[in-house]
């Protein structure tokens, strides 16, 4: 297993893993990455950016997620609640595992590494929103020790539930 930076190169698996996070929230009623996000452009970005990461299995791209440490102006107000901390923060968006490996433990291994990444860089707080009917994230996310904190906005008014995890 390898967890590392994602490179141009990737763009095609990873957008394979995007596609099927979609069909898989259609298929559930899940309002979510319904409209065309994430989409191409914004996987370039990330990688552009340096915020694209994928996690490796036999040189196969089985997961992906977007970390970024730059702060993250729609969790400036957070409304039937508060963030854990008000320290500097990474902040994970787009994280997903293919299909195939889907119950495997693969994004909580996500997780554990965005923490390492974290730790080195001297950052405490990890902070991560999803959709309110997306149990499974909210599942993950409570596995792996994040908090509910409350309700964030995004730019397109649309309703997140936000949650924090601070490291020791």
């Amino acid at each position: 297993m390898e967890f590392r930076k994602a490179v141009e190169s990737d763009v095609n698996s990873i957008m394979n893993i995007i596609k099927q996070a979609q069909s898989y929230f259609k298929e559930h009623g899940i309002d979510q990455w319904q409209d065309g996000y994430p989409n191409i452009e914004t996987i370039r970005n990330d990688i552009s950016n340096k915020y694209g990461y994928v996690l490796l299995k036999d040189n196969n791209v089985i997961g992906t997620a977007a970390v970024s440490f730059d702060g993250e102006k729609t969790y400036d107000f957070i409304y039937d609640g508060k963030w854990l901390s008000n320290n500097e923060y990474a902040v994970i968006h787009r994280i997903a595992v293919d299909s195939n490996y889907k119950g495997l433990g693969f994004a909580s291994l996500i997780i554990k590494n965005v923490e390492k990444i974290c730790l080195s860089k001297g950052v405490h707080s990890i902070k991560i929103d999803t959709h309110r009917e997306n149990k499974s994230m909210q599942r993950l996310l409570k596995k792996n020790g994040f908090e509910y904190c409350g309700i964030i906005y995004l730019d397109d008014k649309s309703e997140r539930i936000a949650f924090e995890k601070t490291l020791i």
